[in-house]
């Protein structure tokens, strides 16, 4: 498999939707890029008293539509290019849900594997440190990303506070309720994919209780795991891997027991009642709904060819290399794209931030009616730029992230 520079694809991606809506070169080249990018030096002195230097960023992409939002991650392999294209992401996929909010990015270098809890609250309030005049609940709203977490948030969130000397909680989404988070925050995203394939099977005619799999099952996959049978009225899981191997039934497993076994042994392997198979091989089975919830790239030209599920939901960030886009497309596979697929998540931090603005805080059942009716119509919006551009999807979520984009850019004057 050939290697991609994710803000490479980002890049073609943009060109590709721009060309499609006859923007202007101006405005073509304005979204090509970010608006801002900050990049900064962050001393953390260690448990063993030694001071560390780590290298943090953030990537504001585009606010024209409102306030720049994005996760913070901590990061080992971290560089400026995967935060440059995972800010552009969020900018289209705010952009998709209409939600009236920007896209950014950020993160720090770092192993938080080989740091203690008191070393990574030192990251977190030197980060925040270093970026404090950049932030804000009119600015720029981070969250968490891969390796950080709501915890991660508070030490943030309190560090700003103390800084700043206001009450701001939301400058920072995705905190613990008790300090300004919202209800229905946990399985916003996995929920969204859910509601996503609901209507995917209504205008595909797709049994929506049929089979599915799961590649990856962090957060997010245990979460599609039991939401996938209350969403969409029953379904039958088959097979599921994680870093550590894949197992399959094909008479199904139940994903609650499997959540259980997962937490208290760390993997999937040896659930009961369950063979193992290559990690690899739960892409290519033949089911209804595939959810791939791991590593990016993951259905590329090395195996596109041996994929059979009827409906794709990607509720990682950019599993689908773009030759395989365009295979699965022509082969009648329906890919749900992560930039529509995985928006619940942000469209919940919206909801929150919306909710520290008031003081006025909603119950889980609202939170969940709001999401499922933004889902819904952001999957039938994207529906209707695939019938009328005769693109696939991706390109659809992109020509209409990109066109509300490029409006508020125009109608602003920038270009």
């Amino acid at each position: 498999m050939r290697s991609y520079n994710s803000f490479d694809v980002l890049q073609q991606q943009v060109a590709e939707a721009a060309k499609i809506l006859n923007l202007d070169h101006a405005t073509t080249e304005l979204l090509m890029w970010p608006q801002r990018e900050y990049k900064f030096t962050i001393p953390v002195r260690m448990d063993n008293g030694e001071v560390k230097i780590f290298h943090g960023y953030r990537i504001q992409y585009n606010s024209a539509r409102g306030p720049a939002k994005g996760g913070i991650r901590f990061h080992p392999d971290e560089t400026v290019d995967s935060i440059r294209a995972l800010s552009g992401w969020m900018t289209w996929k705010t952009s998709v849900l209409d939600l009236p909010l920007g896209g950014a990015k950020g993160g720090v270098v770092c192993n938080p594997r080989d740091m203690s809890e008191r070393e990574l609250e030192n990251l977190s309030r030197a980060y925040v440190r270093a970026v404090v005049q950049y932030i804000g609940v009119d600015k720029d709203v981070p969250a968490p990303d891969v390796y950080t977490n709501p915890q991660t948030m508070a030490w943030m969130m309190d560090e700003y506070e103390t800084l700043m000397q206001v009450h701001h909680p939301g400058v920072f989404t995705d905190k613990p309720q008790q300090i300004g988070g919202t209800e229905g925050r946990r399985d916003a995203t996995a929920r969204g994919g859910a509601v996503a394939v609901r209507e995917a099977c209504k205008v595909l005619g797709i049994d929506p209780t049929g089979t599915f799999a799961i590649q990856g099952f962090g957060n997010a996959g245990q979460r599609i795991a039991l939401l996938h049978p209350e969403l969409l009225g029953g379904g039958k899981l088959i097979a599921v891997c994680d870093s550590r191997g894949g197992i399959v039934n094909p008479d199904g497993m139940n994903p609650k027991e499997l959540v259980t076994h997962k937490l208290k042994t760390g993997s999937v392997v040896g659930f009961p009642g369950t063979r193992s198979i290559p990690r690899d091989l739960v892409l290519e089975l033949e089911v209804d709904v595939l959810y791939p919830a791991a590593l990016e790239n993951s259905i590329n030209e090395d195996n596109m060819e041996r994929v059979k599920a009827k409906i794709i939901c990607e509720l990682a960030n950019g599993p689908t290399t773009p030759e395989a886009d365009l295979f699965l497309h022509k082969h009648g596979i329906h890919v749900i794209p992560d930039i529509l697929a995985s928006a619940g998540g942000v469209t919940v931090s919206y909801f929150e931030m919306v909710q520290d603005k008031s003081s006025f805080f909603w119950d889980e059942a609202t939170v969940q009616a709001r999401l499922d009716e933004k889902m819904r119509k952001a999957y039938h919006t994207v529906q209707e730029a695939m019938r009328e551009k005769k693109v696939h999807p991706r390109l659809a979520a992109m020509v209409v992230g990109v066109a509300r984009v490029a409006e508020a850019c125009k109608l602003r004057g920038w270009v």
